[in-house]
C-alpha cells in the first residue's frame, strides 16, 4: 500500500486538489484491485463535510474525527489505517489532514507503529501567503519542513512577484524541497501528481 499525507493550512484548497489527485491515481491504479483508492480524512468536529463532498464523488471516505490526528488522537490514526490495511488493501492511501495537523508527526506515528512509510505533499495558498506568514509562522513551517513536495495552489491570483517571495520563504522552511505552482480550480497536470508520488 502506499500511503500519501496531504497536508496544509486551513483554506488552502487540499479537498479540491485533493479529488484530482485521487482520480489520478484510480486511473493509474491496478484496475483489479476492488480498493485502488482509499481516503482517510481527519477531521474537527462531528460533521465531515469534505468527506460528503468525496464521497459524492465515488470515493471510499473513512472519517477520524476528534482534532487533530498528529497529536490528540494519534491512537486513532494508527488504528484506522490499521484497519484499512486489514480490510480494504487498497493500492493508495491519501489522508488529508487537518489545516493545523503537522504531517510530519503522522508520518513518524505510521512508521513507528506500523513500519509504513509514507510520503507528504502540502498544500499551500498564494492567495493568503503573504498575511499568514508571520503570524501562523510556526505552523507554517511545521507543516514544510518534513514535505516531499509543495504545491503551491491559487497561484493564478498572485503576481509573480509574490509568487518568487513566497518560493523564497519555503525555501527558508525547507531549503531542499520541490515546489510546483498549480490552480487547482483548473486540471492539474499529470506530472504534477506524479512528481507528489516520487516518479
Amino acid at each position: 500500500m502506499n500511503t500519501i499525507i496531504l497536508g496544509g493550512f486551513l483554506g488552502s484548497g487540499k479537498t479540491t486538489a485533493l479529488l484530482q489527485f485521487a482520480q489520478f491515481l484510480v486511473n493509474e491504479s491496478d484496475q483489479d484491485k476492488e480498493y485502488k483508492v482509499v481516503i482517510l480524512e481527519n477531521e474537527v468536529g462531528q460533521v465531515g463535510i469534505d468527506d460528503r463532498y468525496l464521497r459524492d464523488s465515488g470515493f471510499t471516505v473513512n472519517n477520524l474525527f476528534a482534532g487533530c490526528a498528529c497529536c490528540t488522537v494519534s491512537g486513532e490514526l494508527v488504528t484506522a489505517v490499521s484497519r484499512i490495511v486489514r480490510d480494504m488493501t487498497p493500492q493508495w492511501l491519501i489522508i488529508e489532514t487537518t489545516g493545523i495537523a503537522y504531517p510530519g508527526l503522522m508520518q513518524d506515528n505510521l512508521k513507528g507503529a506500523l513500519n509504513l512509510d509514507s510520503r507528504v505533499c502540502v498544500i499551500t495558498d498564494a492567495s493568503r501567503w503573504s498575511r499568514l506568514r508571520i503570524p501562523m509562522e510556526s505552523l507554517l513551517r511545521g507543516q514544510i519542513e518534513c514535505a516531499d513536495i509543495v504545491l503551491i495552489n491559487k497561484s493564478d491570483l498572485s503576481s509573480e512577484e509574490a509568487m518568487q517571495s513566497m518560493e523564497s520563504d519555503i525555501r527558508v522552511f525547507h531549503p531542499s524541497v520541490p515546489i510546483i505552482r498549480i490552480s487547482a480550480l483548473g486540471e492539474v497536470p499529470h506530472d504534477v501528481w506524479r512528481a507528489a508520488i516520487g516518479e
